[in-house]
């Protein structure tokens, strides 16, 4: 195994899905809060799972988004 290589694909992958995830809640937050449906002080659970199913990896990730 190469491990520079390693690192860095998963360095690529890891910003891939930052960068698209923050797009994507801020769309939605945007949306939402045109919409009416949404006051913009609002605080929301989410989750995410990473899976890799070459590794059986399933891994769940808990937190939150607060707006204010």
């Amino acid at each position: 195994m190469n491990e520079e290589t390693f690192n860095i694909s998963i360095r690529k992958f890891l910003k891939i899905v930052g960068v698209s995830s923050q797009r994507d809640i801020e769309h939605a937050v945007a949306k939402a809060t045109a919409d009416g449906a949404i006051k913009g002080a609002e605080t929301f659970p989410a989750k995410m799972t990473l899976e890799i199913p070459g590794l059986k990896l399933n891994v769940h990730f808990e937190g939150e988004i607060r707006l204010e």
